[in-house]
């Protein structure tokens, strides 16, 4: 395992909160928002996906 992955791992940094934090950044420009939606992660993703057209819900 890379020293760079088992840093991120330490750190609490999840695949999950980046995508999310990307999304929301790219959506707001904010970085209140960027933090409450790297918090949830994986939830926050789920809900993108669901609620943009053409997204899994098509």
């Amino acid at each position: 395992m890379s020293v760079a992955r088992t840093d991120a791992a330490r750190a609490g940094i999840g695949l999950g909160s980046a995508i999310a934090v990307a999304i929301s950044w790219g959506l707001h420009q904010s970085i209140i928002w960027a933090a409450i939606h790297g918090f949830f992660g994986w939830f926050y993703v789920v809900y993108y996906a669901f609620t943009r057209p053409g997204g899994l819900s098509g």
